[in-house]
């Protein structure tokens, strides 16, 4: 094979063999292959009595691999040796020798395609690199690259973090800047970036994306899943980008980065002679900028962070850590909100753009950082708050009268108390609340927690009657309780009890 021009990679790939097998045995001449023949000691397999089984299925389907087979094995013989897979398939691959069965391959059959009319496409992916720190340690970095499909002409644009529908937006509208025109028609892959459904075969856009899409007025066009080559124009980009630009360059900042892909696009990606069409992007880009449609940057407020979503017990995920938002922020599957750093915390805003929270931003990760004051309901102020809940009661007045009490005893807790006893007609009932409340002004008892025990125990009284049990009465102190109080109880005298037991002996 070598001698009919085959690679060493080739042979050994068709032989199953390691290539550094193939290559010792090429190198050796035929009195130094007979003498380590020779050498070899033939050892008695472990797996031999399964070489039937393994020949036979390898036959069938010569596609499989090891690992497969080995499953095959244990599901064959339920006493089949724990041996490790190395082993399996290692046995695999002896057998393949033996019996001449190579693995083979599905191949995809090409053709050549004629190149696009200049300003028709253009070709969009992601991609994401390990970057070492100056300062030492890695850094993980995102980018967004976009390639003209004629000109080859590039742009890149790198991210510290994931992208989001609105950094793709914002990558959009820097990519048709720097082409100074917009192609008619542009190809992704099916990413959750630009898409977060799909519904019997019609695609949904992310929301951010779908308004976006709407103002620029090009046309998309998905791939197919797991077909990456339907754009390989872009498939090539981002490999280019990880093997001229990254590789082995240091991380500083964003900006730097940032800017440093910039000068690399204007001196080697897109000046350099392409090496298939085998023309500069740039002098080609020069004819095709003018079919592109016009450029006009719109107005997007970028300035909001980028969109997150909500978890279901209103945390975000944001670096590896959980940040708490305040309680009710979760509205139901697909709730967002913009995050964004901001002298170092981190600010959240509802999407109408009003500041939700801040919070300092964790060092760490896995870390989860909760603010108890995002326990609190926030929707009411406290005067309305108490309104709210005073409406509830049967008699308002007095809840009010109740709950001011309340105010002057625990300033600082009074949103916390009142919505204690407000979850009482939730978990409770309006008539247990009621008697609570009557019992605790009547005893001068202002504590919801107090007020909480005397309703869940009202209403429990409340369970048993209704089953027919026979009713505990909840006995009140008297209300000469001050004269009680100072009464003194009849006692005896030690002596007495001395004159009875001297009597009694």
């Amino acid at each position: 094979m070598s001698r009919q021009g085959h690679s060493i990679s080739y042979i050994a790939e068709y032989l199953g063999a390691n290539w550094r097998s193939v290559k010792k045995l090429l190198s050796m001449d035929e009195r130094a292959y007979e003498q380590s023949l020779s050498l070899q000691v033939t050892r008695c397999k472990e797996l031999a009595p399964y070489e039937g089984f393994v020949k036979i299925k390898l036959e069938q389907f010569p596609g499989t691999s090891a690992a497969q087979l080995h499953d095959w094995l244990k599901e064959f013989d339920g006493n089949f040796p724990g041996v490790s897979p190395k082993t399996v398939y290692n046995f695999v691959m002896w057998v393949r020798q033996q019996y001449h069965i190579p693995k083979i391959k599905h191949h995809r059959d090409y053709f050549i395609v004629e190149e696009l009319p200049y300003g028709k496409q253009a070709q969009v992916d992601f991609g994401e690199y390990n970057m070492r720190k100056s300062t030492g340690g890695v850094k993980k970095v995102c980018f967004f690259t976009i390639v003209l499909s004629r000109s080859r002409y590039k742009y890149v644009y790198f991210s510290d973090v994931p992208f989001t529908s609105v950094l793709a937006v914002k990558a959009h509208e820097k990519a048709f800047e720097y082409f100074k025109g917009i192609p008619k028609e542009i190809v992704y892959d099916q990413d959750k970036v630009f898409i977060h459904d799909e519904n019997a075969g019609d695609l949904l856009l992310t929301t951010a994306f779908k308004q976006y899409v709407e103002s620029r007025k090009f046309t998309l066009y998905f791939c197919r899943k797991s077909d990456p080559e339907t754009k390989g124009k872009v498939e090539n980009a981002v490999k280019y980008v990880k093997q001229n630009f990254l590789y082995n360059r240091s991380y500083f900042d964003l900006d730097t980065l940032n800017d440093d892909a910039l000068s690399w696009l204007n001196r080697t990606a897109n000046h350099e002679p392409h090496g298939k069409t085998k023309a500069s992007p740039f002098e080609q880009w020069d004819i095709e900028k003018s079919y592109l449609s016009g450029f006009t940057p719109l107005q997007l407020e970028f300035d909001q962070g980028m969109l997150y979503t909500v978890r279901k017990d209103n945390t975000i995920s944001y670096k590896s850590n959980l940040y708490s938002l305040p309680q009710g922020t979760w509205s139901g599957k697909g709730t967002q909100v913009y995050v964004m750093e901001e002298d170092g915390t981190l600010l959240v805003r509802e999407l109408s753009g009003k500041e939700l929270c801040r919070c300092n931003i964790s060092t760490g990760k896995g870390q989860t950082i909760i603010n108890n004051d995002h326990k609190r309901d926030k929707g009411a102020k406290i005067d309305q708050l108490i309104i709210d809940v005073a409406g509830r009661f049967a008699s308002p007045s007095n809840a009010a009268r109740y709950f001011e009490h309340l105010r002057l005893e625990k300033p600082r807790y009074i949103r916390d108390q009142i919505q204690i006893i407000n979850k009482c007609f939730e978990e409770l009932s309006k008539d247990a609340a009621d008697q609570a409340l009557e019992f605790c002004t009547q005893r001068n008892i202002y504590s919801a927690a107090d007020f909480k025990s005397v309703a869940s125990k009202i209403h429990q009284q409340q369970n048993r009657a209704a089953d027919g049990a026979k009713i505990p009465q909840v006995k009140t102190l008297p209300e000469n309780m001050s004269k009680m109080e100072k009464m003194q109880p009849h006692t005896s005298e030690i002596i007495d009890y001395e004159s009875i037991m001297s009597n009694k002996n």
